[in-house]
């Protein structure tokens, strides 16, 4: 043992006790830490509490008072009780051929004027006006979005005046001299479906433009000095790399179309008969026109089933790799 100058000894360093020291006040930092994080997580909740009441009330509890409905025998008039009826509505809607023939419909019109017209259309405009010039490209959108934003009924009146018998495209056929017909009583799915793609397309252009933007300008290029023509880009290079965009747009039309009620409302009806009565208009004609409001609840809620499916099938293909 050594003295220091004032006679004190010295001796050696005081070992830190197992546990302690620096690393046991790491340890304690880091289990106050986490107990405070804990403490404050139910708090970091707390500002959405009031949009997930708001959402709890007007719309989980519309949809499940709905699905409600769908099991009872509600009617506007006549009876003012209900009484709980199980799945008779779905089998009264089964075993419905105005029913079927709704589904078929909305199928061909979903199928026509989502999945066909403005998918396609969407993507043929976007290409076109990626490679037009600068006046082309501002007239050819304000043209298109111009009937995107026109209200639904007021697109539906323009289109009922183009296809009706004294209307604008018998007008052009006459003085065409080609054979005119009332495309409202003779083809009217397939009115009220190009109706649709002439007013929905503008959608599709906005996504596949934003997509097509995207894709560097050099794997086009390479690919054209490599001798691939525009088709063989299109499928190899241009549609691979906005694939999810596809899903995408796919999906938000698919479940757009499905619910038009408007259009096809102020165009025909339904008419003539049921030939282009889809599912919104098969429901609001038993819900509201012949006061079945649980019946028409089931064909709603059979139609949002419709849409799930979609839905599920859409996603699943956005997970396969091309």
């Amino acid at each position: 043992m050594t003295g220091t100058a004032d006679g004190a000894p010295v001796g050696k360093p005081p070992v830190a006790p197992a546990g302690g020291g620096a690393k046991g006040s790491d340890r304690d930092g880091r289990g106050a830490g986490r107990s405070a994080g804990r403490g404050a997580r139910p708090l970091r909740w707390l500002p959405l509490a009031p949009a997930t009441v708001l959402l709890l009330l007007f719309l989980a509890g519309p949809i499940g008072y709905c699905v409600w409905i769908a099991f009872t025998n509600t009617q506007l008039t006549g009876s003012s009780t209900s009484d709980f009826v199980g799945l008779d509505n779905f089998r009264r809607a089964f075993a419905d051929d105005n029913f079927r023939n709704a589904v078929w419909l909305t199928l061909v019109f979903t199928f026509v004027s989502s999945i066909v017209g403005q998918n396609t259309i969407g993507l043929a405009l976007a290409g076109l006006m990626r490679a037009a010039s600068r006046p082309v490209r501002t007239v050819t959108g304000a043209v298109v979005i111009a009937a995107w934003v026109l209200p639904e009924i007021v697109a539906a009146f323009l289109l009922y005046a183009f296809f009706r018998r004294e209307g604008t495209l018998n007008a052009v056929l006459d003085w065409l001299h080609l054979p005119s017909q009332n495309w409202l009583f003779t083809l009217p799915i397939l009115a009220v479906s190009f109706a649709n793609v002439w007013r929905g397309t503008a959608f599709s252009m906005l996504i596949y433009s934003a997509a097509l933007s995207e894709i560097p300008k050099e794997i086009t290029e390479a690919a054209e000095v490599d001798g691939a023509n525009g088709v063989r880009r299109l499928w190899h290079i241009t549609l691979p790399m906005i694939r999810r965009s596809i899903g995408t747009n796919l999906m938000l039309n698919t479940l757009s179309t499905l619910s038009v009620f408007g259009l096809i409302w102020a165009m025909t009806r339904g008419g003539p008969g049921t030939r282009s009565q889809t599912l919104p208009v098969f429901m609001y004609d038993q819900a509201f026109l012949k006061s079945l409001i649980g019946y028409g609840t089931a064909v709603a809620l059979l139609l949002l089933i419709v849409g799930a499916l979609f839905s599920v099938v859409y996603v699943r293909l956005l997970k396969v790799e091309v």
